[in-house]
């Protein structure tokens, strides 16, 4: 296949980047994606991501594989309001790609479009939002066979399942009631047409029937909230759900409850269960207040907003979705226990 090298290709192609960074960039390339020399890779990144991203370029040039690069900010001012049409186009042409950059606040509509991109053709995607040099050095080193062996037995069990009940030390209380009407989706880090997936990977999720209860959050808050507020073991944001709908949120922290209340209010299903999901990377030994990986730790997180619903099956839509994460998680699942303060009682 003939690519026109542009001039970010170019520049990537001589880029120096730290060693320590070419195990997990080996693994995405060729463990996640399994990217072949016929195959045509787009790559999306930042200016704040340049470094990582040359490691990714640098195995796809191993591989062979024809890429276009392209830098964000090359193309249009950050925040971007919708995604630059270059990319879309490039898209367009390609069986892969690699999306690693840095969330700013107010971007999710363009993620959003080069979704629809990759669900409408297929592409094997490699969602990398916020990745950064402690997740290439810690979840992206995951064996992600192994992952994936512990996410098919968890996936297994909670499809025949009615009911998933989660609590915590801290406080955290949940039951989610399953409906039929909604699939669950397993993402353990092996990319397939059939789903896109986070890199790091270790998760399977649904949207859920109806979740009630409370949720301690002392893990941390996603989107662009994350990168404002890290970890938050010190000053946890408490919840609660009715009805599959937020109905308080309370923290000392009072800039993160104003932040995280304006956020989930910001259309009429921001404040609504959109996921619900279990943690299966058991490679993982803590959150690190960065969500792309902590997300994938093991335990149960929900989101609110939107539900995915071109995978889930769910008929609703919102225009946000952001994930809430805790620690030290029991599960029960139709009343029979699968995890005990975080550990798996599930061979993988």
């Amino acid at each position: 296949m003939n690519v026109p090298v542009s001039q970010a290709n170019r520049q990537f192609s001589t880029l120096s980047f730290d060693p320590e960074l070419t195990p997990g960039a080996c693994n995405a390339v060729n463990v996640c994606l399994r990217i072949q020399p016929s195959e045509k890779v787009t790559v999306i990144t930042d200016e704040a991501t340049r470094e990582i991203a040359a490691s990714l370029i640098r195995e796809l040039e191993n591989v062979g594989a024809p890429y276009r690069a392209w830098v964000l900010e090359d193309l249009a001012p950050r925040p971007l309001i919708d995604l630059p049409r270059e990319i879309l186009d490039d898209l367009e042409t390609s069986q892969v790609s690699i999306f690693a950059v840095q969330a700013q606040t107010n971007e999710l509509r363009s993620r959003m479009r080069m979704m629809d991109v990759v669900n409408r053709r297929r592409i094997r995607h490699a969602h990398m939002v916020n990745i950064n040099r402690q997740i290439m050095l810690e979840g992206m080193r995951a064996d992600f066979l192994k992952v994936d062996r512990i996410s098919t037995k968890v996936v297994e069990t909670v499809r025949r399942a009615r009911q998933v009940k989660a609590r915590t030390p801290a406080g955290t209380d949940l039951t989610a009631d399953l409906s039929t009407e909604y699939r669950w989706i397993k993402t353990s880090g092996i990319i397939s047409p059939d789903k896109w997936g986070n890199l790091p990977g270790g998760e399977v999720f649904t949207t859920p029937g109806e979740v009630n209860g409370t949720f301690v959050i002392d893990g941390v808050v996603g989107d662009w909230l994350c990168a404002k507020f890290g970890s938050l073991r010190a000053n946890p944001l408490t919840i609660h759900i009715k009805g599959n709908r937020l109905t308080e949120a309370h923290s000392a922290n009072r800039e993160l409850e104003n932040n995280f209340w304006g956020y989930t209010h910001t259309d009429e299903n921001s404040d609504r269960v959109g996921e619900f999901a279990i943690g299966t990377n058991i490679e993982l030994k803590d959150v690190i207040g960065q969500i792309l990986q902590d997300e994938k730790y093991p335990g149960v997180h929900i989101a609110f907003g939107n539900p995915y619903g071109a995978h889930t099956g769910a008929q609703w839509f919102s225009s946000t979705h952001i994930d809430v994460v805790g620690r030290n998680f029991d599960i029960w699942v139709d009343g029979e226990p699968i995890m005990r303060n975080g550990q798996f009682l599930l061979e993988a």
